[in-house]
């Protein structure tokens, strides 16, 4: 496996920044309903895979979906009431390929954090081993709306990351990764799908997203992330069952592509209508009622997958 050389360094530094999880504790958290912790207990080095920081000194990218100002400082308040230790940048639509916030975001966060950046197919190598360095370990194609990225952009991109042992994270609705199926069959990359794949309801496992999402998972390459159970739900909260299934077959089918995320501040969601982030973290007691799979999903699948220390 081909590395940069900050790589040791960085594994290093977060394993003298590692502490146990936080204490779950009643708070008030930016965007996010409530202040109740949950009732499930995170475990040591639990991780929240899918967070966006906000930053308007950042100037908007042309297609990009708008958020108000989320900074670290509100994202440790988050923190402080799930009681996540590590977690994972994820760079928002809104700032194109201009990764600064998510950048100084990791920075600012320390060494228990990673990133997943965005950029194009014309991204130089100095670029890539600058992103490297930062903490980014994935680039995002954010296939909902017209972007950045593109489906072409695909396969050359994933050709320059492949011996950075990076992945491809993919939002994209159902129809469109339907239409994409050769290509995830076809290159050789890894690829992490966003928010349960964003499966449609009310078919459910009947829609065909899922049987190639099934037939991705088999092949060993694929990752999911069990995130946004609000995103497609016709249901709602506090259960989201239709999610709910959804996330529960995709458990039961491969634990160890499994990863969990907050999709913190919740950018598709209005101002008066944020989720509350206590009860999505509490969906894992029914998405996956086997300790053991859940420490899996919540600490190991992410130490692998984001090039965290082995706890």
């Amino acid at each position: 496996m081909t590395t940069f050389t900050r790589r040791t360094a960085l594994g290093a530094a977060a394993a003298l920044l590692a502490t146990p999880a936080l204490a779950q504790r009643a708070t008030s958290v930016p965007f996010s309903s409530g202040t109740n912790p949950p009732r499930l207990r995170a475990p040591a080095f639990a991780t929240d895979c899918h967070f966006h920081i906000y930053d308007n000194r950042t100037p908007p990218a042309p297609g990009g979906l708008p958020a108000p100002n989320a900074s670290p400082d509100d994202y440790r308040k988050l923190q402080a009431r799930i009681g996540t230790t590590r977690g994972v940048v994820v760079q928002p639509s809104l700032y194109g390929i201009d990764n600064t916030p998510t950048l100084e975001g990791i920075k600012a966060l320390g060494g228990n954090f990673r990133g997943v950046g965005v950029t194009n197919d014309k991204v130089t190598d100095a670029e890539l081993a600058r992103l490297h360095e930062g903490g980014i370990r994935g680039l995002r194609f954010n296939l909902a709306q017209a972007g950045a990225t593109s489906p072409e952009m695909l396969r050359p991109v994933a050709a320059r990351i492949k011996a950075m042992d990076w992945h491809i994270q993919i939002n994209a609705p159902a129809a469109k990764i339907l239409e994409l199926r050769e290509m995830w069959l076809g290159i050789d990359a890894t690829f992490v799908f966003d928010h349960l794949a964003h499966v449609p309801h009310p078919d459910g496992m009947a829609h065909p997203v899922f049987a190639l999402m099934r037939e991705l998972l088999a092949k060993g390459n694929t990752w999911v992330k069990l995130s946004g159970a609000y995103a497609d739900t016709k249901v709602g909260a506090p259960t989201y069952s239709d999610s709910s299934a959804i996330a529960r077959a995709y458990a039961e089918l491969r634990p160890d592509r499994m990863v969990w995320g907050s999709d913190w501040p919740h950018p598709t969601e209005k101002p008066d209508n944020k989720p509350n982030d206590a009860t999505l973290f509490d969906l894992l007691s029914n998405w996956v009622p086997d300790a053991a799979k859940r420490q899996a999903v919540l600490v190991d699948n992410p130490a692998r997958l984001y090039d965290f220390p082995r706890t």
